[in-house]
């Protein structure tokens, strides 16, 4: 029977690995709390850090963006440093930058300090949002994968939601001392994560990579369905690995085309003179990152409290209330949408989202536009019309292209240039999250708060577009079947040698599960 027409894992399922696969994805994910915290706390942290600091609307948007630029760093240094000392000890680092960052920003004493402090935060933001879907996807069973590899995102929502509660809490401190113990705390989770992550398993395709196959499968029988598809993932990883199928041991020499000679056809296979289905690949994983933050996300959640009271609603308490209601839709709706990407797919969940999407940036610029012309009138319907519209937005953001850019992007490029492929799209979802959130004050001047919404709702149809046409489904394909979904990857001989692989597919498992 040919594997691409059904799904792998379709035998019995041993629930004791799925919770293991799925405690794993849980710890792993937790470094996405650190963005979301940093991206909710910042929301109602700048408003008093602009009274505080007596700071202008420009340098604020610097303060709110900069640290989605500084993830750059992290991004593509994560890529190489996983591969180097692996995905877990990855983590580790992430937090341990993280927290140095959180614990300047909260003992700030300047403007300068506070930028010196998002600069060390957002490397970590970087690390983090980089290895976190990587990690979760090689550990995980296809059958789960597009559940588990989702979890990055709940926690970037879970970690929204803290922040947010923390402004609720400390906005009644002081001037000087709330904004501080906002940022401050944010130091917190970041060590807890570091001691949690040191009980992780490795990856069992970094595992494979240094040859270390006896570690690999005991990773693989511990998060694979049945031990046939624990079979299966070995013989795919080893594959991509360039390890002969017959080659078995504790730990066996992968073929040294490594150091700057691998590197240098890694770029040469994903950048520089790609296949067909490599460049379409390369720009499926990079334009999902670029839609799911151009279409506003960030303009939503960052400036939150300043669009609520574009829509009329005044008073800090009232502000910072509203925008934890935000806060736990985003929650309660990714929650929602982890339980049915394996079930109904990618494609579905992202095309209906991205289209409720739309209706709502629509409804959410009436509003303002119809608000902000008649400044002297309380129009209650064009208030309720914008909070329904906020509310529906980061709601079908979350039952889709939300989980969904980080579940399709860490699952489609092949396993010698997931790394890379992986550091170029988060770095393409920072510099476009930078870009929005240090842009959207100016930007609502220039053409009214309105008038950004429309042109974010112009942006999402153009996404819509995108996504119908160029990425196909995936629910159900182990990580190494992607390339039948694109065409081969392979290139030159690699090619020859894969083609020949996939006429003997059966035998190959047969041969790894006797090993």
């Amino acid at each position: 029977m040919d594997r691409a027409a059904l799904p792998a894992a379709v035998g019995p399922k041993k629930k004791g690995n799925v919770r293991f696969a799925f405690a794993c994805a849980i710890l792993a994910s937790m470094t996405s709390i650190l963005l979301g915290y940093d991206i909710g706390v910042m929301s109602g942290a700048s408003l008093y850090i602009q009274k505080d600091l007596k700071i202008n609307d420009t340098q604020l948007e610097i303060l709110m963006g900069i640290l989605n630029v500084y993830s750059l760093i992290g991004s593509f240094a994560a890529g190489r440093t996983s591969d180097w000392i692996g995905r877990r000890f990855t983590i580790v680092f992430a937090a341990v930058i993280f927290f140095a960052g959180a614990l300047i920003m909260g003992l700030s004493v300047n403007y300068a300090m506070l930028m010196f402090g998002r600069f060390v935060a957002g490397i970590g933001v970087g690390y983090a949002l980089m290895i976190a879907p990587v990690y979760t996807a090689e550990v995980s069973p296809a059958s789960a994968r597009g559940f588990l590899t989702s979890f990055p995102e709940v926690f970037i929502n879970f970690g929204i939601l803290l922040g947010y509660v923390s402004n609720f809490a400390f906005a009644r401190l002081s001037l000087r001392l709330g904004w501080r113990i906002m940022l401050g705390i944010g130091a917190v989770p970041s060590v807890l994560l570091a001691f949690m992550v040191l009980g992780m398993p490795e990856s069992p395709r970094w595992l494979v990579m240094k040859g270390r196959l006896a570690d690999a499968k005991v990773v693989l029988a511990k998060t694979s369905d049945t031990p046939e598809e624990a079979a299966e993932r070995l013989a795919d990883i080893k594959t991509a690995a360039g390890i002969p199928l017959d080659l078995d041991g504790d730990v066996v020499t992968v073929p040294k085309n490594k150091g700057s000679s691998e590197e240098k056809r890694v770029w040469k296979d994903l950048i520089l003179s790609p296949t067909k289905a490599m460049r379409h690949i390369l720009i499926a994983g990079v334009g999902i990152h670029f839609f799911q933050q151009s279409s506003g996300i960030d303009a939503v959640v960052l400036y939150s409290p300043r669009v609520f009271k574009s829509a009329g609603i005044t008073g800090d308490n009232r502000l910072l209330g509203t925008t934890v209601a935000v806060g736990a839709t985003k929650t309660v709706f990714i929650l929602v949408a982890t339980f049915l990407l394996d079930r109904i797919g990618r494609r579905p969940l992202l095309l209906s989202s991205t289209g409720g999407m739309i209706v709502s940036l629509v409804g959410l610029a009436t509003g303002l536009t119809v608000i902000s012309r008649h400044p002297d009138e309380k129009i209650t319907w064009a208030i309720v019309l914008c909070i329904f519209c906020i509310m529906a937005y980061v709601a079908f953001f979350s039952i889709g292209l939300g989980p969904i850019t980080w579940v399709y992007s860490s699952e489609i490029f092949p396993l010698h240039v997931r790394a890379l492929g992986c550091s170029l799209g988060v770095a393409v979802n920072r510099l476009t999250s930078g870009v929005i959130s240090m842009t959207f004050i100016s930007l609502s001047k220039a053409m009214t708060i309105g008038g950004a919404f429309f042109l974010f709702a112009g942006i999402a149809s153009f996404a819509w577009v995108f996504f119908f046409a160029y990425l196909p489904e995936t629910r159900g394909r182990t990580l190494e079947d992607m390339s039948s979904l694109f065409g081969t990857t392979a290139t030159h001989k690699q090619g020859a040698a894969e083609a020949d692989d996939g006429a003997g597919k059966e035998k190959k498992v047969e041969m790894a599960a006797t090993n």
